[in-house]
């Protein structure tokens, strides 16, 4: 029996996000982590900017960039909380909360409208990634943060 994977690729998953992220309050503290509810978005937006190569991030030496341990962070393990990220995704502060929620949803479009076959960007840590790879780990990375605040 194969499980079904959730990707920004699918416009009811895409649409999910979204109407979670709305869901969101700003002045609500996260269940875990130290990002506020602002910081949370700015660095969502930041990595989904990061995934369609319009933010460039430097390499990281990993073991996450082997295949199977990228497999199995993406597609198997609960990640933990408080996973380190790219120094990258936490430069850019917040703004005001619906102009980051705005630009949440464009870029939400943009990614989730992309061809899966084109060329993607290599991610900091998990390296060379097929457009599959990365639509399926931006679904688990927005879930994570959307379940830090509750939603």
């Amino acid at each position: 029996m194969k499980i079904a994977v959730r990707t920004v690729f699918d416009p009811a998953a895409r649409e999910e996000l979204i109407g979670r992220m709305e869901r969101v309050r700003p002045d609500v503290p996260p269940q875990w982590g130290k990002m506020n509810a602002g910081q949370m978005l700015a660095h969502v937006n930041a990595s989904l900017a990061m995934g369609l190569g319009e933010l460039k991030t430097a390499p990281k030496r990993t073991p996450i960039a082997n295949p199977l341990a990228r497999w199995l962070l993406i597609y198997k393990l609960k990640w933990p909380q408080g996973t380190p990220t790219a120094p990258e995704l936490l430069a850019t502060p917040p703004a005001e909360w619906d102009a980051d929620l705005a630009r949440f949803r464009d870029l939400m479009a943009r990614m989730g409208s992309r061809p899966a076959s084109a060329e993607w960007p290599r991610h900091p840590a998990f390296g060379a990634m097929t457009g599959k790879q990365w639509g399926d780990l931006t679904y688990k990375h927005l879930d994570h943060h959307l379940r830090q605040f509750g939603v």
